[in-house]
């Protein structure tokens, strides 16, 4: 398969990811609106819904942020910029654009951004939720733990 057609199956992959990215957060708007309206129990459903708010809220704004990763690859499509690296304007290997499709930097340049700091939207990892001083914490909804007592 040829780099174009790559790209070009890249574009659907993009808005389907897009498309869904849409219909959950616009899922998550109205679920917190009906929670809202719900406010009976006690403090500690009040604790629990507090805490699930903020979830929610968190993993909205993840999937706001990658939402807008997306339209910007989609831009760069329309374009023709989308798969050059931002960074030193080479190709970025398709390996790497398989992997994480609205990447903007190759690998090298990726590299040097983080090294240096990203300064704006467009040089932010946003893979990475979380900031930890050694880069390597995974974590997941399943290590949280809520104490209700």
């Amino acid at each position: 398969m040829s780099r174009k057609d790559a790209i070009l199956n890249m574009r659907q992959v993009l808005i389907t990811r897009r498309d869904a990215l849409r219909k959950a957060l616009a899922g998550d708007l109205s679920l917190l609106k009906e929670l809202k309206a719900q406010t009976t129990g006690d403090v500690v459903d009040a604790a629990l819904d507090s805490v699930q708010d903020e979830i929610s809220s968190q993993l909205a704004e993840v999937e706001s942020r990658e939402l807008a990763r997306i339209e910007y690859a989609l831009e760069r499509m329309r374009n023709g910029h989308y798969g050059i690296c931002e960074g030193c304007g080479c190709s970025i290997p398709m390996a790497r654009l398989n992997a994480l499709p609205y990447a903007t930097y190759c690998i090298k340049c990726q590299r040097e951004a983080e090294r240096q700091g990203a300064t704006s939207p467009a040089d932010v990892d946003w893979s990475r939720v979380l900031d930890s001083p050694a880069g390597d914490i995974d974590l997941s909804i399943n290590d949280i733990e809520v104490d209700v007592s």
